[in-house]
C-alpha cells in the first residue's frame, strides 16, 4: 500500500493518545448518553426530536442500491417520518464528477431515484436534487438526471450561479461564521443528505457532514482560511439534514474524493436521523486506506460529537439491519 500522509499523521496521533483517550472517551460518551436520556425523559427535548419506541438510531440495509435505500429508511419508520404532504425537499447527493457509479465518486443514481420516489410517495410538493459541483455541472449530474427523468420534472440541478445563493450568518459557528447557502435549502422543509462513502485527502473521509460543503457558494475558503475540519463542524451547526442516507453500495477506500482508487463493493446503505452517527457508522464499518479506523480518529466527526451535533459513540446506539 502506498503511504498516505493523512493516515500516517492519524496513526501517529493515535499511538501517542491511545492509552489516554479510551478511558476518557468511554466516560464522556456514556455520560452524554445518560444525560440525553435523562433530559429527554424530563420533557426538555421536544418529542418530535426523539425517535418513536422501537425505532433504531441507525438503519443498515444490504442489497441493490434502490431497494437497500428504501429498506434502510424503512427501518427508521419510513420516509413519512421525515417528509410530510406539501413539504419542499432538497436532496443533496455527491455529483461532482462525470464518472460511472462503479468509480464511487458520486452517489449512485439509483439511490437518488429511490429517494425522489419516496418523497413523492410522501406527498412532497417540491423536490430538488442539488449540488455545487466541482467540475462542469451538466456532465457531472447527467447520470442522476437520467435516473430521475421518469418523474417528468426538472428536479436535478448543479447550481453554479451565485444568484441561486443567499448570504447568511452561521450562529453556531466558532470561526466560520458566514457563507452563501443555496436559497432552495434555506426554504426547504426537509433536507436529505445522500453522500457516497469515500475517502478525502484533506479530511480522511467524505460523508454527510463533509458533503454539506456542496450546498454553499464558496467552499474553497474553508480550505485556505480555516482549519477545514473545524469549518465543517461550524457549517453543520447551520446545515443539519433531517435524514442521512449514505450510499455505501460502492465505497472509494483510497484516493478520494475524485479517484481512481480502490473501490469496495459493499452493497450497503446506512440511514440515520443523526449525521454524526451515520458518518461514524460508515467509518467503523469499512476499511479506509487499507486500515480500520474508529470515528474519533476523524477530526470533524470527533469535534461534532464534542459540540453536541450528534453522537459518534455508535457502540451505545441502537441499530437494525436487513438484507433485501
Amino acid at each position: 500500500m502506498n503511504e498516505n500522509p493523512f493516515l500516517e499523521s492519524l496513526l501517529r496521533w493515535q499511538l501517542l493518545a491511545e492509552k489516554y483517550v479510551d478511558r476518557r472517551e468511554f466516560l464522556k460518551t456514556h455520560v452524554k448518553g445518560a444525560l440525553l436520556l435523562a433530559v429527554g425523559s424530563c420533557g426538555l427535548i421536544p418529542s418530535r426530536l426523539l425517535a418513536a419506541p422501537g425505532i433504531p438510531d441507525i438503519g443498515i440495509a444490504r442489497g441493490a442500491p434502490g431497494p437497500a435505500t428504501r429498506a434502510a429508511i424503512g427501518l427508521l419508520g419510513g420516509i413519512k417520518a421525515f417528509v410530510k404532504p406539501g413539504n419542499k425537499v432538497v436532496i443533496k447527493p455527491n455529483m461532482s464528477f462525470a464518472y460511472d457509479p462503479d468509480a464511487a465518486t458520486n452517489t449512485h443514481p439509483e439511490v437518488v431515484r429511490e429517494l425522489v420516489a419516496l418523497c413523492k410517495e410522501a406527498g412532497a410538493l417540491k423536490i430538488r436534487v442539488l449540488d455545487h459541483t466541482l467540475h462542469r455541472g451538466d456532465p457531472c449530474i447527467e447520470g442522476v438526471r437520467q435516473a430521475c427523468r421518469i418523474f417528468n420534472g426538472d428536479i436535478v440541478h448543479a447550481l453554479s450561479n451565485k444568484d441561486f445563493y443567499k448570504a447568511v450568518h452561521i450562529p453556531g459557528g466558532i470561526k466560520f461564521k458566514k457563507t452563501d447557502v443555496m436559497k432552495d435549502v434555506l426554504d426547504a422543509d426537509a433536507l436529505i443528505a445522500a453522500p457516497v462513502a469515500k475517502t478525502h485527502s484533506s479530511t480522511g473521509v467524505s460523508l454527510s457532514m463533509k458533503g454539506m460543503m456542496g450546498l454553499i457558494w464558496n467552499r474553497s475558503i474553508m480550505h485556505w482560511r480555516y482549519d477545514l475540519s473545524e469549518a465543517i463542524v461550524d457549517l453543520c451547526t447551520l446545515l443539519k439534514p433531517h435524514l442521512v442516507v449514505i450510499d455505501a453500495t460502492n465505497v472509494l477506500s483510497t484516493n478520494g474524493p475524485g479517484g481512481p482508487g480502490k473501490v469496495l463493493h459493499m452493497n450497503t446503505v446506512i440511514a440515520s436521523r443523526d449525521m454524526v452517527a451515520a458518518d461514524a457508522q460508515a467509518v467503523h464499518m469499512f476499511q479506509w486506506y487499507g486500515q480500520r479506523l474508529e470515528p474519533r480518529q476523524v477530526k470533524h466527526i470527533r469535534l461534532a460529537h464534542e459540540r453536541g451535533l450528534g453522537r459518534m459513540d455508535i457502540q451505545t446506539l441502537t441499530k437494525k439491519k436487513v438484507e433485501v
